[in-house]
């Protein structure tokens, strides 16, 4: 096993880009289907799932800030329980509003 060096592995990236796709409910209210933020990393952290909600609220008004609270997320396909959560590079971010049925 080959152990890489920091010097090896390429500079870190100052920022993250992600992907946020809406449904429903949440892409009338965003006004699009979807759009990649750009997520900074102050000190090198990576940013989590509550700085991707927050960048995408940002210019997009009162509507989809009215409709998030009530969404679930979804982060590469796995259930958000915690906003925290990092986010790495390229993910995909998914907001769903509740759906009703029966």
């Amino acid at each position: 096993m080959t152990a890489v060096s920091e010097q090896n592995a390429g500079p870190a990236r100052s920022s993250v880009s992600v992907r946020v796709r809406y449904f429903a409910g949440a892409r009338a209210a965003a006004g699009l289907p979807e759009e990649t933020v750009t997520l900074n990393r102050p000190g090198g952290s990576a940013p989590t799932v509550s700085d991707a909600i927050a960048a995408a609220l940002n210019g997009r008004g009162e509507k989809l800030a009215e409709v998030l609270p009530a969404c679930s997320f979804l982060l590469d396909g796995v259930a958000v329980r915690d906003r925290s959560t990092p986010i790495s590079e390229d993910a995909t971010l998914d907001v769903l509003p509740p759906f009703a049925g029966g």
